[in-house]
């Protein structure tokens, strides 16, 4: 089973030996009940929230970043308005089915190529 994002928020916060109340008064502005919810899933923090929870567990933003598995929806909703050239390729990528997989290799040879820094 992957690790999701609130997982490692808990393991983080249980390593740490910080309980949940102790946790959102250092966070300030949220609820243990909150927190509760977004370790279990059910809720997912801010971008802001998510710094601050980066901050007081002491570890990189990025760290926690890479265990959010939600698809940038809005993000991509931006984007293929700002440019319907973006929006044609998403939906081109829908109806040939490619896989997590194919669009990954492909980035990674992109990458090989010198045209974009993804490892």
């Amino acid at each position: 089973m992957t690790k999701t994002l609130g997982d490692r928020i808990r393991e983080l916060r249980e390593e740490r030996d910080i309980s949940l109340r102790e946790f959102a008064r250092v966070l300030g502005d949220v609820s243990a009940a909150h927190i509760s919810d977004i370790e279990l899933g059910r809720r997912y923090p801010s971008d802001a929230l998510l710094g601050k929870i980066a901050a007081a567990l002491r570890v990189a933003l990025a760290e926690l970043q890479q265990y959010d598995r939600r698809a940038p929806v809005d993000d991509l909703k931006r984007r293929a308005e700002a440019d319907p050239t973006y929006g044609f390729a998403l939906r081109k990528l829908v109806e040939h089915d490619i896989s997590a997989e194919e669009l990954l290799r492909l980035i990674r040879e992109m990458a090989k190529e010198g045209r974009d820094d993804t490892p």
